[in-house]
């Protein structure tokens, strides 16, 4: 898979979820850069995650303007071979 490099890419995490972990894992594995924040120690950042996502459930990825919640391996493979 042809993977394109996204500009901005964020993830709202805690420290114990499972699947942010596996997120982690798989943008490392595709060389993609991104930002955490830990929704358990930042309130204002879980608010924003709301906002964006209208989940309360970790993680919530936003890759450039689209917004990818849970570990969506699919999803994930379609927005970084577009």
């Amino acid at each position: 898979m042809a993977t394109k490099k996204p500009d901005n890419v964020l993830i709202y995490t805690t420290p114990t979820c499972v699947f942010c972990k596996a997120v982690k894992e798989y943008l490392t594995e595709h060389n993609i850069e991104y930002k955490e924040v830990d929704v358990a120690a930042d309130s204002a950042a879980a608010q924003e995650m709301i906002d964006k996502s209208g989940q309360m459930g970790v993680p919530v990825t936003v890759i450039d303007d689209q917004i990818v919640v849970g570990f969506n391996k699919p999803k994930f493979d379609q927005i970084l071979a577009a």
